[in-house]
């Protein structure tokens, strides 16, 4: 007994430190209520009522540690007015925040750093945070113990490897009975690291789950690790995710093949403003995983993801600038053309019946999908040199065709429209408003008496 009584004691006390949680009330973004559920046969989330639920999200991850709550709550409206609906965020910061581990008011998350004695000012603060995300309605995607790169000095590997699985457990148990109420919280595991002790992780995935089981749970693994790839069907991970610095049409498809009907979203590619991503570059990478089955993407840019912390490339200006950079209009133009269309409805062209030439390859690659009832097809091109779509894969004989500029919104009819069944090629009067290369095309059945004389 004496074996088993510390661990045991360790649990009782950090759930009796539980307070916070106890509002919740989440409001809506986009008409979705939570929580959110995955159910069989679908690629995607629904909602409470069944709405189907497209992520569009931001990598925020020292959002608690970094800022005080009139920052935070100041970045959260932006971003709600913006149309984000989901933000990536850290409980607990170990390097990219000022004062970490403490957080902009000098409370520290642990008395000792050990998961076993939480310190109630800080996570009152981070309820505070995530009540109020809650209340704009926002998805969180809440890391209850960032590992770090490497299992290194970037996050709380060490110390977790110090605590052991009985104290993590109890950790998770404390956090998810403190958060339980909050419907619209999904669980991220890890943290830019294959553990090479997985139970670890598990302990918190499972303590979590214990106190909140209704939550869907998901893993931040290493770059180019997918959570099923690396974990297989573990209980707590409902959702699958893309992580890679190559081609997201590449890693996205693979997930779609394999993944067995799990959903899967783009956790994390090149972060504007690093690794020589630009407007173009975040494009690129969301359009590729939204056209390749992925259920939406997380945007991320620098300096946001660490707002005034420490990060791993200097950051060319300050966070609140960073709110109106290039990438993040971007976004708003992607929510727009998404929100046009019946998204859900998609199949990835993963064999080239669609796009049948033109495609290149890499960053430059072509990426096409076509409603599952024909009514609808888009095509984004990175680059402007053309493609030949086979329109014979619609049910009508008549096709409309326009382009979308993606950094503007700007429709334009294509010269020609309606076309006749079979192959047609399709190339981009100019560059975009923005002066790159990338457009979007999409392809509707037309009446036949629209046709062009």
């Amino acid at each position: 007994m004496a074996i088993r009584l510390a661990p045991l004691l360790v649990a009782a006390s950090l759930l009796a430190a539980t307070s916070g949680g106890s509002q919740a009330a989440c409001g809506s973004i986009g008409g979705i209520e939570f929580p959110l559920r995955v159910s069989p046969g679908k690629h995607y989330p629904t909602d409470r009522v069944g709405h189907p639920f497209f992520m569009h999200g931001e990598a925020a991850w020292s959002l608690i540690a970094d800022l005080k709550e009139e920052e935070a709550y100041r970045y959260l409206d932006d971003r709600k007015a913006r149309g984000f609906n989901t933000v990536l965020v850290s409980l607990l910061e170990h390097r990219f925040a000022r004062n970490a581990p403490a957080n902009a008011y000098g409370e520290r998350p642990f008395a000792k750093d050990d998961f076993g004695t939480p310190n109630e000012a800080y996570f009152a603060h981070a309820d505070r945070i995530l009540q109020k995300a809650c209340e704009l309605g926002f998805l969180v995607m809440l890391t209850p113990a960032y590992l770090g790169y490497g299992g290194l000095v970037d996050g709380w590997y060490g110390e977790m490897t110090q605590a052991g699985s009985e104290k993590l457990h109890a950790y998770g148990r404390f956090v998810g009975s403190r958060y339980r109420d909050f419907e619209n919280i999904m669980w991220v595991n890890g943290g830019d690291f294959d553990p090479p002790d997985m139970d670890l992780v598990r302990a918190v995935a499972n303590g979590v789950m214990e106190e909140d089981p209704d939550a869907l749970g998901t893993v931040h693994n290493a770059p180019e690790t997918a959570p099923l790839e690396f974990w297989g069907y573990e209980p707590w991970l409902q959702v699958n995710n893309v992580y890679t610095y190559g081609p997201v049409h590449s890693a996205a498809i693979r997930e779609h093949n394999i993944g067995r009907g799990m959903p899967f979203f783009l956790m994390e590619s090149a972060y504007e403003f690093e690794h020589g991503a630009d407007e173009h570059r975040v494009r690129i990478q969301a359009y590729h995983a939204i056209l390749s089955g992925a259920f939406g993407h997380l945007y991320g840019n620098n300096p946001i993801w660490h707002f005034g912390g420490p990060g791993l490339h200097p950051p060319t200006m300050e966070w609140t600038e960073a709110l109106d950079s290039p990438g993040a209009r971007s976004m708003e133009m992607l929510l727009e053309f998404v929100s046009s269309v019946k998204w859900w409805l998609l199949e990835p062209d993963s064999k080239n019946r669609l796009l049948v030439d033109g495609i290149g390859k890499d960053m430059k690659r072509a990426v096409a999908a076509m409603a599952k009832d024909g009514s609808f097809a888009v095509v984004y091109m990175p680059g402007n040199k053309g493609v030949t779509v086979d329109l014979a894969r619609f049910p009508a004989s008549l096709v409309a065709a326009r382009w979308r500029d993606p950094t503007s919104g700007e429709v334009t009819v294509v010269d020609g429209s309606p076309f006749t069944a079979g192959t047609h090629s399709f190339k981009p009067p100019r560059n975009n408003g923005r002066g790159y290369p990338d457009w979007i095309l999409e392809l509707v059945p037309a009446d036949p008496t629209e046709q062009s004389q």
